[in-house]
């Protein structure tokens, strides 16, 4: 899936030397890390982007409500399986209620359920910020404690590690308290995203702001995300920050390879080898056609039923085939699909033997911006007042 005879320029060549990240006990060499993604990273979008990294890497499952893990919710449990070839095994949890989360972390640690836990303070969403979790739950900062301290208190000799935004807009800023917060419950790993609540995904990730909470929280690993979209990115955003390695969402929908040109762009930073040229995976459409038949075949084996799993992967076919001439009928059968054959079928129609299109890389997924952020009544009255904010606050179901 190469194209050795479009050699980039070097992408190491201005890069600082990456370093082996350590998350506890685990190592993750080099330094990169698949974003939790609600409906996305589920364990076959995990294998696919773990195989094209040759298994190096760290993939945290989509994002887990703690109530419904701890009520063992039906879809949780499905949601947190893992392939027999997944180490460490990486869940994110979101919580608002420190009891729930301690119980949630506990439950994983008793039942072996996963290596290592991440804890969401980053979620924008709507669903998730009204009831005062994910981006908006930092600026309460007593609660912020709590739950760090029930999760790592719970967590026996599993990582805790967590991911954040900068805060809930410009006026309202939480990264730099929430990053020294962490540090002082005892948090392995921090990864932040450079951008507010209020942005969603819209404008330009802050990576400044990564480099403030480098120097800020010197004592442990910082991870920076937004806006990696190519190997280019991700090497650009460690030499501007500092930062001791990237954390990748919506650069990879419909581009798992992206993971190949990550690992090989880091390693070659890190051994040095700046002078070696990389080439960058620009797969022909025949060759994104087969990766595609493989989702969804993925899909229907983890769902345990070839049309689900042929449905769920309706959403990955504009990415997969962003930048390609594909007519708008085709595009709209199969967005449409419901069987393997149907797939192939439909793929076997395509123009195939297209190169890979320029203009393809580039923004993916949500890019909507400039949004008021819904929060709890009173919310932004006083950062050390948590009253009314407890167990009636998480959400009964889990998937972000």
């Amino acid at each position: 899936m190469r194209d050795n005879g479009g050699m980039t320029a070097s992408l190491a060549a201005t890069a600082t030397a990456t370093s082996p990240l350590a998350i506890g006990p685990h190592t993750v060499s080099p330094p990169v890390v698949l974003a939790p993604m609600a409906g996305i990273t589920n364990a076959p979008f995990r294998t696919l982007c773990r195989e094209f990294s040759g298994g190096k890497g760290l993939f945290v499952s989509e994002m887990i409500t703690t109530r419904a893990l701890v009520e063992r919710n039906e879809k949780t449990m499905q949601l947190i399986r893992f392939d027999a070839a997944e180490t460490p095994r990486s869940i994110q949890l979101y919580g608002v209620d420190p009891v729930t989360v301690g119980k949630a972390v506990r439950m994983i640690v008793d039942e072996d359920l996963a290596d290592h836990i991440d804890l969401n303070f980053g979620c924008p969403v709507p669903k998730v910020t009204r009831k005062g979790g994910g981006s908006a739950l930092p600026y309460k900062r007593p609660l912020l404690r709590a739950i760090l301290h029930e999760a790592v208190s719970n967590a026996a000799e599993l990582p805790v590690t967590m991911k954040m935004r900068k805060g809930i807009d410009d006026d309202h800023l939480t990264y730099l308290d929430a990053g020294r917060i962490a540090v002082e419950e005892g948090v392995t790993a921090i990864a932040l995203h450079g951008r507010t609540a209020a942005q969603h995904y819209g404008g330009t990730a802050d990576w400044d702001a990564v480099a403030r909470l480098k120097e800020h929280v010197p004592e442990i690993p910082v991870l920076g995300n937004g806006d990696i979209w190519s190997a280019r990115d991700a090497l650009r955003m460690m030499r501007e920050t500092g930062c001791d390695g990237i954390v990748v969402g919506r650069g990879c929908l419909g581009r798992p390879w992206l993971f190949a040109d990550l690992v090989a762009a880091l390693e070659a930073a890190e051994a040095g080898t700046g002078d070696r040229e990389a080439a960058l995976a620009r797969p022909a459409l025949r060759e994104v056609a087969a990766v595609m038949r493989r989702h969804a075949e993925l899909l229907g084996e983890w769902l345990g039923d070839e049309a689900r799993g042929v449905i769920d992967f309706r959403k990955h076919v504009a990415w997969y085939l962003k930048g390609f001439s594909v007519g708008s009928q085709l595009r709209r059968e199969l967005a449409v699909t419901s069987s393997l054959a149907e797939l192939d079928t439909l793929l076997s129609g395509l123009d195939l033997d297209q190169p890979w299109p320029d203009g393809a890389d580039g923004p993916r997924g949500r890019t909507s911006g400039n949004n008021r952020v819904v929060l709890p009544d009173g919310w932004l009255k006083d950062p050390y007042d948590c009253a009314g904010v407890g167990a009636e606050a998480e959400l009964d179901t889990s998937g972000g």
